[in-house]
């Protein structure tokens, strides 16, 4: 018998309010024909003014403990990936934990990007198979809307608010399931101006001249990101295949973080696979960021893309430059 890591339950939170194309058009000079052909988005939900970051955690999480059967007592730790944090100190983490009771638990915020919550089911999986936790809540949550100017149309078209959660938990079995393989990366090297928010850490304090000019919105060079995220999905999947002895045929459903359905479209088209292999909900939530990969592994749960026996694959990418992969396969 071995220890293998078990997602036990998921969960996901959208906020009530829609946003659709058309009504961002109301504002800005754009369609919807525009928006979702270029990057495949219908709609994004919106936080309510007295939303922060971790009511949204915290819904997502108390659903992933309902869907594993287990009690927020029951949690060793939390693992809450985000780069919108209520504020930078305390973490938001420690909220989370507040506002779910779970008296047991440690806390950690990762920043990582979009690739946040890959990081997270990492850094929660070695815990596992150490054996010095049994069971870790990873949350992915964004509430990008406090972030996005909404006079900028090639950024606020793009983002959207949300987050999901996962139980991982520690399973003796004799079978290979659970999380098989994971790959990690960063490059931090890459000009921070490709995807960053400027202001608002100790390089930037805050300040009139700050707020003033904008720099605590979200600032991205669409072009140079989407040639990332297509030379980087091919590149991290097949890594993980050659590691795993695995060809792209054993793979059953590949879940991307959801940041342009294009970029999806041209990695599936390297990979030499269907893009139906892909599962993609970006058209409703808009890119939620490092709770994409959590939301849309829920959403495959509830319409039966995952069964028994399946490998799967999440993958991101994102500002730092960040990426990852875990490989994981269905009890």
């Amino acid at each position: 018998m071995r220890v293998v890591s078990e997602i036990k339950g998921t969960g996901a939170y959208l906020p009530e309010k829609v946003l659709t194309n058309d009504d961002l058009s109301k504002w800005i000079d754009t369609s919807d024909k525009w928006i979702y052909k270029r990057v495949g988005i219908k709609k994004r939900h919106i936080a309510s003014s007295s939303e922060v970051t971790s009511d949204l955690a915290a819904k997502a999480a108390l659903k992933a403990l309902e869907d594993s059967s287990l009690s927020p007592i029951d949690i060793d730790l939390i693992l809450l990936a985000t780069t919108t944090p209520d504020q930078l100190l305390p973490s938001t983490a420690t909220q989370v934990q507040r506002k779910i009771e779970a008296h047991n638990a440690a806390a950690l915020d990762i920043s990582a990007a979009c690739s946040g919550f890959v990081y997270g089911l990492t850094i929660a999986d070695q815990f596992i198979k150490s054996g010095f936790y049994k069971n870790i809540l990873i949350i992915g949550a964004e509430l990008l809307s406090r972030f996005t100017n909404w006079e900028d149309r090639s950024t606020c078209v793009l983002f959207g608010d949300g987050s999901g959660a996962v139980v991982l938990s520690a399973k003796h079995t004799e079978n290979d399931i659970g999380i098989k393989h994971s790959v990690l990366g960063a490059d931090g090297f890459a000009p921070q101006d490709w995807l960053n928010i400027p202001a608002g850490g100790s390089a930037l304090p805050a300040n009139v001249e700050t707020v003033r000019n904008n720099l605590h919105y979200i600032n991205m060079n669409g072009k140079t990101i989407f040639k990332f995220g297509v030379k980087i999905i091919p590149e991290i999947v097949n890594q993980l295949l050659h590691q795993n002895g695995y060809s792209i045929n054993d793979i059953d459903l590949i879940i991307p973080h959801q940041a342009n359905a294009r970029i999806v479209t041209a990695a599936a088209h390297q990979l030499g696979i269907p893009v139906e292999k892909f599962f993609m909900n970006i058209d409703k939530y808009g890119n939620t960021s490092v709770a994409s990969i959590p939301i849309a592994l829920n959403d495959a749960r509830e319409q039966n893309k995952i069964k028994k026996g399946d490998k799967i694959i999440m993958i991101a990418f994102g500002g730092g430059l960040t990426w990852g992969s875990v490989l994981y396969e269905w009890n």
